[in-house]
């Protein structure tokens, strides 16, 4: 830095409110971050969530304790004066380094990964014109609702997916991007958009009900959520086929590749934040 110059202003919540979430009860589970002028709620995310929004990357991408994933919090916050949705990302930054005392650094790793690419014959789903600029500032108006029914997630700019019961999995208005990260919850290698498409897409995969039991399992190992020995029996055999038919039906595939990704390894963290 230049002599006479000064460090940038550090980007905080003028104030936050950290507290464990309550249990679910029975019915809607409703998480996900939302801001409502210059308030922000967040309801039952976990640290590795939170971690993601602050730093803009990927599950597959954070390497940190496996608890990440299973502690889960509340945060009440106030924007400052000014402030906009675009720098609430550097905001949370800041507050888990106050009140988690984290710590992290970036590295470049080459991944074995699945390439999504489009299938020899073509695509089979309509693609509707979508804002890439607007979609690539992020969205912290993230929201999950869950039910007996299935989970659905509002990503915002009209997008958004369900994971349903009955053994679909429904996408609106998706970019390949989202869909890549989205088949990344049910994979065991993270999948890389390889499709070069820019426009939206509606679609809906079907699976058996063991395909679906054990790709839900899949996914919340993914996520960092202990199991039961006998839950975990499941997944023994099981492979992406399923997952490969599936995207084959709508024009699309999984191919092995390698590709470099970044990092963010978790240098510390507290299990739980310091006093509000």
């Amino acid at each position: 830095m230049a002599f006479g110059q000064t460090a940038p202003a550090r980007l905080e919540f003028e104030v936050a409110s950290i507290k464990t979430s309550p249990p679910p009860t029975a019915g809607q589970v409703l998480a996900g971050i939302k801001i409502d002028g210059a308030q922000l709620h967040s309801r039952s995310l976990a640290l590795r969530d939170y971690i993601q929004s602050a730093y803009k990357v990927k599950n597959y991408q954070v390497e940190g304790p496996a608890w990440l994933g299973s502690e889960r919090y509340e945060i009440d916050a106030k924007l400052p004066a000014g402030a906009t949705r675009e720098q609430v990302p550097e905001m949370l930054q800041s507050l888990l380094a106050d009140r988690f005392e984290l710590k992290v650094h970036r590295e470049t790793r080459d991944f074995p990964v699945y390439g999504l690419v489009v299938a020899k014959g073509g695509l089979k789903v309509e693609e509707v014109p979508v804002d890439l600029d607007e979609i690539k500032k992020g969205n912290v108006d993230v929201a999950a609702t869950a039910s007996a029914g299935g989970t659905s997630v509002a990503l915002g700019h009209g997008s958004s997916f369900s994971i349903n019961a009955n053994g679909t999995i429904s996408g609106v208005k998706l970019t390949m991007q989202m869909l890549a990260d989205l088949l990344a919850r049910f994979t065991e290698k993270p999948v890389v958009d390889m499709t070069d498409r820019k426009g939206g897409f509606t679609f809906t995969l079907t699976f058996t009900p063991e395909e679906f039991r054990a790709m839900m399992i899949h996914a919340a190992v993914a996520a960092g959520q202990p199991l039961p020995p006998e839950a975990l029996r499941l997944l023994d055999g099981v492979s992406d086929d399923s997952l490969f038919s599936a995207l084959e039906s709508i024009g699309l595939r999984l191919e092995n590749r390698k590709a470099p990704l970044e990092v963010l390894v978790v240098d510390h963290i507290l299990k739980a934040p310091t006093a509000n």
